[in-house]
């Protein structure tokens, strides 16, 4: 056998913690663990100047990272003209589940200021 090889096993460890947020006073339940290309696919397309690249990636984000029920719900929530979620509030959300990914905390503009 060639000393040029590794073997990765059943492809890393996996969370199996509940994961959720509130929203609007909604509980909305994640999967515990995600493909890490779900989070490739999402960092691919956050640079590109197409709003429509952007939107799309977000929204295939939460469809693969909520459980279904929570994700029609969600979807709902997102076209109520009554309950409104900013672009902001979508971002906040995904980087948060991004965090818990792959745990690793993001630093926001605060914390990389003040050296936290």
């Amino acid at each position: 056998m060639t000393t040029r090889f590794k073997d990765f096993g059943s492809g890393g460890e996996t969370n199996k913690e509940p994961l959720a947020f509130k929203l609007h006073g909604e509980d909305f339940n994640c999967r515990p663990s995600l493909q890490g290309k779900a989070i490739l696919d999402m960092a691919s397309n956050s640079n590109s100047t197409d709003p429509s690249d952007i939107s799309k990636s977000l929204y295939g984000f939460f469809e693969k990272s909520l459980e279904s029920e929570s994700y029609t719900r969600f979807a709902a929530l997102l076209d109520d003209p009554n309950k409104i979620v900013t672009v902001e509030s979508l971002g906040e959300i995904a980087g948060w589940l991004v965090e818990q990914y792959s745990g690793r905390p993001q630093q926001g503009p605060e914390q990389s200021a003040s050296g936290q």
